[in-house]
């Protein structure tokens, strides 16, 4: 529970991965739906306390959903969507070597999430400040949802405090260390011995 919410829930610092919070994106499974902002959260399993706000968040989304969606008849499985990152995804893949010793667990909206760092959350950050690997406090909102024969928990997204840099996780090498003395100016050398002129 976060500010009297029971299904809202601040996490402790979290890595980000498939980042996609500066312009929306359509989901690749629905090319059709309505593009999102989404980000997917790598929370440490030492984190017992979010794990435990968590839970107990997708439980008050799942109740709600029983008496206001589900006319009082609870599924005996109800997809979740927070997922064991030393597991496998659904389709029996193995999750990538920065989800291990995580949980994992997407969050998704419609409306464009502020992204500030803890120094200063009265301004947003920058496109290129905001990248998968980074680490940040996120809030987030689970619901229910009823559609196209799909009975589950969701889970919103809020805003995002970044706390500090992190490694990239998008396998992207800077220009800069790409072509590390490349286009510097080079000194005039012989064409005949190649010494300095």
């Amino acid at each position: 529970m976060y500010n009297k919410n029971p299904t809202r829930v601040l996490t402790g610092e979290v890595r980000l991965s498939y980042v996609n919070l500066v312009a929306p994106r359509a989901n690749v499974n629905d090319p059709n739906g309505t593009p999102k902002y989404s980000v997917t959260l790598l929370i440490p399993k030492t984190d017992t306390a979010v794990k435990q706000n968590i839970d107990a968040s997708i439980e008050a989304a799942a109740k709600e959903a029983q008496t206001k969606l589900l006319g009082g008849v609870r599924p005996p499985i109800m997809p979740i969507p927070i997922h064991d990152g030393d597991g496998v995804r659904d389709n029996g893949t193995p999750y990538g070597p920065e989800c291990k010793g995580h949980w994992v667990l997407t969050a998704a909206t419609k409306n464009k999430p502020q992204v500030v760092h803890q120094s200063d959350i009265n301004t947003e950050l920058l496109p290129q400040d905001i990248y998968s690997g980074m680490y940040a406090r996120v809030t987030i909102n689970f619901f229910s949802y009823n559609r196209a024969g799909k009975k589950g928990i969701g889970c919103g997204l809020g805003n995002v405090m970044k706390t500090r840099e992190g490694e990239p996780l998008a396998g992207t090498v800077s220009a800069a260390a790409d072509f590390a003395g490349i286009g510097e100016t080079p000194s005039a050398v012989s064409p005949l011995t190649g010494a300095p002129i």
